[in-house]
């Protein structure tokens, strides 16, 4: 999940209580997969071996293919695990150019964890987390949606928190990180950078080698703290520039460079190597 996404999503949370008249958020009809023939067969096993592999930098036609053997799967264990909403998020994160294609991927992911925690995953963390991720790209279009959602996503996230901290990469630690630093503070809102400050900065202990950590924990150090944290966010973008530059995350590295420098701009810092 990109910084772009987050500072969407919040900004449309801010702004929905002045737009009465915005559009409400509808249920889309799945998107249209490479042919199945073009896909390996993997057996039940074998898929859910390979779903547990699955990140940012796995290949769009592998997804496909594993979201058409999930819709067509009649393994009942099937509705119960995280791996269709998991994979609908990866192919909807990637899919910022087409907002309606990024919203059904979401929408179909959402309905696959509310499937999983109809059956028996409630227990699972990846479920809750992969709920409230692909719940926010579902309304972070849509305001009115947004803020009637803002409940929802950050109760699952603390839910994921509590049940399974380390799916993707300390995914619960930085998103609902992020959704703090970015949310109103108290009275009209939840927002208390002090906590983003805490759930971001174990992020990057739990999961340095993953450069989004480090790129959201620099946005928040800046945000909390100001030119005080200069020689921090320094450290932090200069070591997420080295891991983006390494070959395991070249197939994000344009996307992420977008986040990491967006934080260098305001900072402003001047990166060798950018």
């Amino acid at each position: 999940m990109s910084l772009k996404f987050i500072l969407s999503f919040m900004g449309f949370v801010l702004r929905a209580f002045l737009c009465a008249g915005c559009a409400v958020l509808q249920q889309k009809n799945p998107v249209v997969l490479l042919p199945a023939d073009s896909c390996p067969q993997w057996t039940p096993e074998e898929l859910e071996a390979q779903v547990t592999l699955f990140d940012d930098t796995t290949d769009t036609a592998t997804l496909h293919c594993a979201l058409n053997l999930l819709r067509n799967s009649k393994e009942e264990h099937v509705d119960e695990s995280a791996a269709g909403a998991q994979i609908c998020f990866l192919l909807a994160d990637r899919t910022e150019a087409d907002q309606t294609r990024r919203e059904r991927f979401a929408a179909e992911g959402l309905g696959w964890a509310e499937r999983a925690l109809a059956h028996g995953g409630e227990k699972r963390g990846d479920v809750y987390y992969y709920l409230a991720v692909n719940l926010g790209i579902t309304v972070e279009k849509h305001p009115i949606a947004a803020v009637k959602n803002l409940d929802r996503l950050v109760a699952s996230l603390e839910k994921a928190l509590a049940l399974t901290p380390d799916v993707s990469r300390a995914g619960p630690y930085r998103v609902l990180g992020m959704v703090y630093l970015k949310a109103p503070p108290w009275p009209r809102g939840i927002g208390d950078g002090d906590k983003a400050l805490e759930l971001l900065r174990e992020a990057v202990r739990r999961s340095p080698e993953y450069p989004l950590n480090r790129i959201f924990y620099a946005r928040a150090l800046w945000e909390v703290e100001g030119e005080e944290g200069e020689q921090e966010i320094t450290e932090h973008l200069e070591e997420a520039l080295r891991l983006l530059n390494q070959e395991q995350w070249k197939a994000v590295r344009e996307r992420w460079m977008d986040d990491l420098n967006a934080v260098a701009k305001e900072v402003p810092i001047d990166l060798p190597g950018r």
